[in-house]
Formats: structure tokens, sequence, C-alpha cells
């Protein structure tokens, strides 16, 4: 029933009234208290939380929480238990917490990309693809919202934001709207998307009263020539991709040996690619002989399109963009790289703001589909679009969002990952219990914790500073335990031990 606690201590009471003495209940809240539900209900010993993953997506679930209270009966638990593993679904045990595990990280994330459509930070279908296409959830959080019912996400933020009063839980107004408005979702085919009622969750033609409005149009600029400032292992991923398409690409390093091992580290990516079947001799020798790698920004002069690759500090940045603003040609577009800077502030270091634009490439370049492409107040609409097209030139998938810290994927997702390693201090949570719950039970590609791994601690440390940094009354500060396994050189799958540990000798492995 809707998660409203007399409604649900309610039907339970009016069960506990007709159902045999034995029988087991089970409350599938997400933002209100079980032990009162349980206690309210009449049958306390025997009353459990089960907390479901998104309603869409139940059957391919494979991990469900179980909520217990101090005085759930052993042997009703054991029961459950039972019948979800019969069911295929492994149970994990969770406190009465707020939220739980699930729904504590994933309503958050969910009222925040909501938030985010709402203030005109991107489109309903770049959000979608950024989250996607950049994290690999199998539906974007608008979608997710609409799966689940508009009215149920609501009305559990409001429980856990009356519960907890923290301001992450404050429901989106855009979310009261679409429930005053009968936009529910898919359950009554309009929502962020209208559906085909002809059958389950076809998505039909969108509903243009919620579509944020689309940038301004502008006339692509002509580029042939590509420069990239850099020769880290994202300038080289970059040169690869814009070698591999067709462009005559020059990369810029800072000494004649770093130019060497940025041309080495191409050549040796495209021989794999040859290896696997995915680029043929011809392909091979036509991309490196389009490849020239330099020592020195000179002479990224006459390039169309520069692309700064360097390390993320900001002021290494600016100081880049500033040579680059006195040796590239009037009319070329310059694009930052960066994931959490203020593009806007890279591009003051020139004296020509309106061609800068941010191109957010995904680590690996040569594999990740997203870039996110960034337009700051005054970037020129032409500069935009040409960033647009010469990432779909690469087979890139492009979504356009303003200048805010995090951009869309970073955005969503770090905050996500911080309230995950926040958990750990404030609920006596299992990290791997975590894990299973959002991978297997939320259908994440990996849990929080291994994500964080992979990434790296000290990198999403970095981002999750920047966020706070960007927003310090509405962003979380970085969590402690995040702040002190960076310290303790816990790094995550590149120092051997970060949340778990690491067989350096296995690729990807975790404990």
């Amino acid at each position: 029933v809707p998660e409203r606690l007399d409604l649900k201590c309610a039907v339970l009471a009016r069960a506990d009234a007709v159902c045999r003495a034995g029988a087991v209940f089970l409350t599938t809240t997400t933002g209100l208290p079980v032990t009162e539900i349980a206690a309210r209900g009449g049958r306390l010993p025997r009353t459990l939380g089960l907390h479901l993953p998104d309603l869409g997506a139940i059957s391919a679930a494979t991990a469900v929480e179980l909520v217990s209270t101090p005085l759930t009966d052993e042997g009703a638990r054991a029961t459950v238990e039972d019948l979800l593993r019969e069911l295929g679904k492994t149970p994990v045990r969770v406190g009465n917490h707020a939220g739980f595990v699930g729904g504590a990280l994933v309503l958050g994330y969910l009222n925040s990309a909501a938030a985010m459509f709402e203030e005109g930070f991107g489109t309903r279908d770049g959000i979608d693809a950024a989250m996607t296409m950049g994290c690999g959830v199998p539906l974007g959080p608008l979608a997710q919202l609409d799966a689940i019912g508009i009215d149920v996400v609501h009305d559990s933020l409001e429980a856990l934001w009356e519960r907890t009063g923290d301001r992450v839980y404050e429901p989106a107004p855009i979310l009261a709207k679409m429930v005053a408005a009968d936009t529910l979702g898919r359950k009554n085919g309009h929502g962020f998307y209208t559906y085909d009622t002809t059958g389950p969750g076809r998505v039909a033609e969108p509903r243009t009263a919620l579509s944020a409005p689309p940038p301004g149009d502008g006339v692509a600029r002509p580029v042939r020539h590509i420069g990239i400032a850099g020769s880290g292992h994202m300038a080289t991923g970059i040169a690869e991709v814009c070698a591999r398409s067709g462009y005559q690409v020059t990369l810029a390093a800072r000494s004649p040996e770093s130019a060497a091992r940025a041309r080495a580290a191409v050549a040796k990516s495209l021989s794999r690619a040859v290896q696997r079947a995915k680029l043929t001799d011809d392909g091979f020798e036509a991309a490196m002989a389009s490849l020239a790698t330099v020592s020195g920004l000179a002479a990224l002069g006459p390039c169309d399109l520069v692309i700064e690759a360097v390390t993320e500090d900001l002021e290494t940045k600016r100081a880049v963009f500033a040579e680059l603003d006195a040796l590239v040609r009037p009319g070329a577009v310059l694009a930052t790289i960066t994931s959490s800077l203020s593009v806007m502030k890279c591009a003051t270091a020139t004296g020509r703001p309106h061609d800068v634009v941010g191109m957010h490439f995904f680590n690996p370049a040569p594999r990740m589909q997203l870039v996110e492409v960034v337009r700051t107040v005054v970037s020129d609409p032409g500069a935009v679009a040409t960033v647009h097209e010469v990432a779909g030139s690469m087979g890139k998938h492009t979504v356009d969002c303003t200048d805010r810290a995090g951009f869309i994927v970073n955005a969503l997702l770090f905050p996500f990952l911080n309230r995950a390693v926040a958990m750990l201090r404030e609920r006596y949570v299992d990290v791997a219990d975590v894990d299973r719950i959002i991978a297997g039970g939320c259908r994440f590609p990996l849990g929080p914790f291994q994500l964080l791994d992979l990434v790296g601690l000290d990198v999403s440390l970095a981002i999750q500073d920047a966020l706070w940094a960007a927003a310090p009354d509405s962003a979380a500060a970085p969590a402690q335990y995040l702040g002190q396994l960076v310290r303790a050189g816990y790094l995550g799958r590149k120092s051997g031990r970060g949340f778990h540990s690491h067989d350096p000798h296995e690729k990807g492995a975790h404990a």
C-alpha cells in the first residue's frame, strides 16, 4: 500500500485479526520505521521489512534487503530467507535504518536527477543517456523514476526527509507537480516519458511539457586538424580516437621523451585493436601516419580544435589555456576535458572565452561512447556545435550540459558514492553487503565500493572535494573514511587495497 504510516499499520492490524497466529508479515516500506509498523500491526516478532528493488525489475534482481528489528523472531526471519532463496533471490540482512541501504542511496540519486532536470542543467534524454552510457546503469534515472512510479518515489522521499532531516531527500518540486498532474510514470502512461499503453514499457513520443529547452543552435566550424595538449593516459586515448577517425592530429607533450612515450602508447593500443580484429593493418598505418607527437605547444598553432588534457588542477589548466590563447590561430575552438573543474574559469584565462567549451571524455576514451559537451554562459553556439559534430564523427554519443560542478555524470554519481562511504560510519553496514544490494538488487553494474576502488579513492576524493567546494551549502563534505583511506595509501585497485583487497596480478579482481 502507499507509503503512509497509518495506512500500513491499519492494513497489517486488519491482517493480524484474520491470519493464523504463525503467519509472517512483510512490509515493503522504504522510508518508514519497520519497528513501529511491526508493533502497531500487532505482530512485532513476526513482522519484517522486505525492501524490493526497482518495481519494474524485480524479476531481474538477484538480491533483496531483509529488514529485522531487535525483537524479530529468528524462525520468522529464517522462513522468509528460505522463501527468497527458493525464488532465486539472495536475502541481505540489514538494520532498521532510514531507507535501509538501497533506498537510502538510490532515492537520493533519483531525487538529484529530477532536480537537475527541473533546474535545466541537462535535458531529459541527456541525463538518462549520460548515466546509462557513462555509468552502465540499465535505466537512466528519469526512466527509472517512471518505472518505480513518481508518486511512490515522492512519498518515500517525504518519509525519509521527515525522518532524517537530510536535504538530499527533500522531494524535488517537480515530483509533487507531476503527482498533482497525475503524471505518475509507466503505470498510467505519462511521466518523464509518454508510454504506449498497448505494450508494456514501450516509450512513445516525449511530452513536450516535460522537455527541457534545447541549447541554442549553432553552425559547426570546419575541423581537419586536432591538437592535444598533454601526454598522459587520457591524452593518448583521445589522440588515438581522433587519428582513427581520419583527423590530422598533433599531440604536444612537455618533453621529447614524453612525446615519444605518448606515440608508443598510441601504437600499442592500436596494435591491440589489430590483434582483436577491430582495426585493419591499413587502418593502423593510416592512424599512425596522421599522428604527430611533439614537444611544446607551439606546434598546435594551426589546429582547428585544440583539446587540453593535462592534469586535473585548475591553475595548471589556466596556464595551458593562457599559452594556447597566444599560440593557436583565431577562430579555433579550445576544449578542456576536465571532469569536475569550472570550464568558465579555464576560459577566462584566454582573451576568447567564447571559443572555449568542455569536452569531457570518459576513461578509457577509445572504448567509452559518452562525451559530455559543456557550454558556459558565454560559449559561442558555433563552438559548442563544433565539439558535438567532431565527437559524433568519432562515433561518440554527446550530451549537452551546463557548466556546473561535475556536469551530469559526476554530479549524480559521486554524491551517491560518498553517501555509501558515510553509511559505513553511520550504520555499521558491511562493504560486501552494500555492493551486493546495489549491484544485485538495484542492477548497477558495480557496487559503490567496487566502483570507488576502480576509479581510485584519491580521484574520487578529489572530485567530491571539488563538488563540495563549488556548492558547500548543498553538497556533502567528503566522507571521513574516504579521506582516511587515501591518507593511509589505500587507493583502490592501483595500490592493491581500497575498500576491497586486490590481487595485482589479476586484473579487476576484488576480494
